[in-house]
């Protein structure tokens, strides 16, 4: 059996290890010839004398280093000139010399064997020239014979220097390595094409055979300066993979991944840092490093754990879980996107029937030649072809048929359609279909764009996510260079729920400050204009130009004009009942005063002044008059008490007849039954049930459950001090007293709900039984400055001064006139029932 060596591109060592050797080593294939064709090579070509594999294989260590019939290798020897002397032996030489002399016992092994090495017409042999950690195996077949590395010899210590790949293989070459991605790289797959033996051979690999072309040694010769930069350029990209490999496996490390390699390729049987392989300690954890070294990706296989993520070398963050991964594996599905071209995909020109059918659509030839759409035969009919053009080349297409069916390219790059329409241009449509696009370009507005894929359902309730994350919407950030210069952007997507649903998510990526959106006109008594080819269709040009003309400024909350409030403005100016403020149930009082959904009133007064009892009597009057329900935090009072005042007020007469009671006839059982219905249907309790006290924003999230649950439209909060005030070391209570009465203020606003805040007045000095004012309260001054209403409730204690039971109310501060003013009223206060009356001299 006659051997040649052959060129190809494998797997290299660098040279710093070759011992002053400047030549790349690569190793080649071997074929098996026939006896005649050997001896015709060898009186043909009298330069090197080979050797039959069954008497290479049965020379020592020790021939090897005195090669037959030449000078042995030594380190200023070159490297290229010996191994055309040695084709066969070269390999084997240069693993003994750059291997440790500790290893070379082990070789003898690899180069030692009796067994015909003669390929096999029926299957494949793998024949392994040495024990298990072997650096070489021979493969034979009907095609010719192949070394194979183990990739043990990646990541063992079986060489004390690195072993990295400097270039790719081809296809099939990848595709044995999938195949058996856990145990051999192939060094070269190929044929040798004739019995004389060649200098250079570049292979070209097919699917179904192996062949080479055969180039002259001139073919392969390089300038020295080439030279010089390819080594260079080798050597910058194996230490941008250093660096990246370095990179990965800190981050592996981090995410609890230890594996005793981190270079590139497969790894399995890893234990799993998550569950720990469950009883069994099973080693279920798979690990995959890019052969580039871009990014890791992993995943436990155990059952009752599927813990997987991956990471990449500049990423800030490990991804983990199974949708980070389908997200990981469609962002770089998208990085290398397919170059497709009009020849391949076999685009034809629109027939007349498909012309006809956009005719009546209202799109005219001159539109859809200007766009280049096109017709693609399909086993149903033509179906129609959309192009997606970045600078004139074709980068994907959708196609579409009647009934409206879709589908694009796969594994295209994802972009507008019309994309080149919008070029440097300061005023952009978006639209939600193709033929939405070509609609507004009849009306005449050429920068208009089509969104490549449909509308979501719904408006997502997650932040944005990361550029490289945002898959549903990538083909924004794709364009983003053409959308940069815009400062108007339109969005005239379908007026269903869906394409609303759409024109908020483009809205939120693309900045609310510089869109606008359409405002489709009325189809009929019942329904609007879907599209913008509907109104072309049913309304002609002019209407759909007149559409797009007259596009309103996106909404942007928090800011309004005052056309947004023109309804209120008049419900208002109409004099509604309860814009006008509601009747505290007290002609005296209302001069003064009177209930507002939405504000703020803050309640004062010493102890014993009735200020609880005065808010009670006030909320049992705007029960009955307008049925008002609220909610009570009152902390103050247990609730078996509290519902004893509120029933008390509600049927007049007392809970018990003895003691307060003053002989009067107490409420019957029945009226105590109905009683206990009208306080279950119309009032709500807030109740801390822990040891510690609740916080202002405790109580609103329960107060705003109450508004969406059973329909609130007051909040008594009583008082103050019962609330837990922990503040911030750097904040000022005056500063804490403004936050919370900005966050109830909120409340009462956003929910249209009154709520009335008690608060009590700081201990008085020198006290001479005069009411306080709302400066007196304890805490901050902003208790009167941010409030809508402020009340002091003051009840007379001096015979002198009036009567026992009459009841002051002092009106200190009114925001809004229309409601009320400053002032005082007299009530009076009925000890038995707690009712409130006006008082009459």
């Amino acid at each position: 059996m006659l051997f040649s060596h052959v060129t190809s591109t494998c797997y290299s060592w660098p040279t710093r290890y070759l011992s002053g050797c400047t030549a790349k080593v690569r190793f080649g294939l071997v074929k098996p010839l026939r006896e005649e064709e050997s001896e015709s090579a060898v009186k043909s070509d009298p330069k090197p004398v080979r050797k039959t594999l069954a008497e290479t294989s049965a020379l020592s260590i020790s021939s090897l280093s005195k090669p037959l019939n030449s000078k042995p290798f030594t380190p200023t020897s070159s490297v290229q000139q010996w191994r055309l002397e040695h084709p066969l032996l070269s390999l084997s030489l240069l693993l003994s010399h750059i291997m440790p002399l500790s290893s070379l016992r082990s070789l003898k092994s690899v180069l030692r064997t009796n067994r015909s090495l003669m390929p096999s017409s029926t299957y494949s042999r793998l024949f392994h020239l040495s024990s298990i950690r072997a650096p070489l195996s021979l493969h034979q077949s009907s095609l010719g014979s192949k070394f194979l590395l183990r990739k043990m010899m990646l990541c063992d210590s079986f060489f004390n220097f690195p072993l990295l790949p400097y270039s790719t293989f081809s296809t099939s070459l990848i595709r044995i390595n999938q195949r058996e991605p856990t145990h051999n790289f192939v060094l070269n797959c190929m044929k040798q094409a004739e019995s004389r033996p060649v200098r250079s051979v570049r292979p070209v690999v097919s699917r179904r055979k192996v062949h080479t072309d055969l180039l002259s040694e001139s073919d392969h010769e390089e300038s020295p300066q080439r030279s010089g930069n390819s080594m260079m350029s080798t050597r910058k990209r194996e230490d941008e993979l250093q660096e990246r490999l370095v990179l990965l496996s800190a981050k592996l490390l981090k995410a609890g991944i230890q594996h005793f390699s981190y270079k590139p390729g497969q790894y399995d049987h890893i234990l799993c840092p998550q569950c720990l392989g469950g009883l069994t300690k099973e080693k279920s954890l798979s690990l995959n490093i890019d052969t580039e070294g871009r990014s890791a990706v992993w995943k436990c296989f155990r059952a009752k754990c599927g813990w997987s993520g991956y990471v990449q070398p500049y990423a800030s963050e490990v991804f983990a879980g199974t949708q980070a991964l389908k997200v990981h594996a469609k962002v770089e599905k998208q990085k290398h996107p397919r170059k497709i071209t009009e020849q391949e995909i076999e685009l034809q020109p629109l027939c007349n029937e498909l012309l006809e059918y956009f005719k009546s659509r209202g799109i005219s030839a001159e539109t859809l030649r200007r766009n280049r759409v096109f017709q693609r035969p399909t086993i149903s009919g033509p179906a129609i072809a959309f192009t997606y053009q970045r600078n004139g080349t074709l980068v994907s297409c959708k196609y579409r048929q009647t009934p409206k069916t879709f589908w694009q390219e796969a594994n295209t790059e994802k972009i507008f359609y019309g994309l080149d329409d919008i070029a440097n241009e300061r005023d952009i449509i978006i639209v939600e279909g193709e033929i939405d696009k070509l609609s507004i370009e009849e009306a005449g507005f050429k920068n208009c764009v089509s969104v490549p894929d449909g509308a979501p359902a719904s408006v997502s309730n997650k932040d944005i996510p990361a550029e490289d994350q945002d898959t549903k919407y990538q083909y924004l950030w794709n364009c983003k260079e053409y959308l940069k210069s815009a400062s108007r952007i339109i969005l005239a997507t379908d007026a269903d729920a869906p394409g609303q649903a759409l024109a908020e998510e483009l809205a939120r990526r693309l900045g609310k400050e510089r869109c606008w959106r359409v405002k489709w006109p009325m189809k009929n008594d019942e329904e609007v204009f879907k599209d913008a080819n509907e109104v072309l269709f049913y309304s002609g040009k002019e209407a759909l130009r007149e559409v797009i003309e007259n596009a309103e400024m996106y909404p942007i909350r928090g800011l309004f004009t005052f056309n947004d409030f023109f309804r209120e403005i008049d419900k208002f100016y109409d004099g509604n009942v309860i814009d006008l403020g509601i009747s505290t149930g007290w002609e005296g009082l209302d001069k003064f005063y009177k209930v507002m959904p939405g504000e703020l009133t803050v309640v004062s007064g010493v102890p014993n002044s009735g200020k609880s009892e005065w808010i009670d009597a006030l909320m049992v009057n705007l029960n009955r008059s307008i049925g008002w329900k609220f909610v009570l935090c009152s902390m103050e009072n247990m609730v078996r008490d509290h519902a004893r005042k509120l029933l008390e007020k509600q049927l007049g007469k007392p809970f018990f007849d003895l003691g307060y009671g003053e002989n009067m006839q107490r409420m019957s059982k029945q009226e105590l039954v109905e009683g206990k219905k009208w306080l279950n249907d119309s009032f709500y309790l807030i109740r801390c049930e822990d040891d510690v006290l609740p916080s202002v924003q405790w109580v609103l999230q329960r107060a705003k459950a109450a508004v969406m649950r059973y329909g609130v439209r007051g909040l008594v909060i009583d008082p103050y001090n019962e609330l837990d005030h922990q503040r911030p070391s750097n904040q000022t209570e005056t500063e804490y007293v403004s936050q919370i009465l900005t966050q109830i203020k909120r409340f009462a606003q956003h929910h249209s709900c009154h709520v009335w805040f008690v608060a009590h007045p700081r201990q008085l000095q020198n006290w001479n039984g005069s009411a306080p004012s709302l400066y007196d309260i304890s805490g901050s001054a902003h208790f009167i400055n941010k409030c809508d209403n402020g009340i002091v409730i003051h009840r007379n204690h001096d015979p002198k001064l009036g009567p026992i039971d009459g009841v002051t109310v002092h009106v200190r501060k009114v925001r809004n006139k229309v409601i009320g003013r400053i002032g005082e009223c007299q009530l009076t206060y009925n000890r038995v029932t707690g009712e409130y009356s006006d008082y009459h001299e």
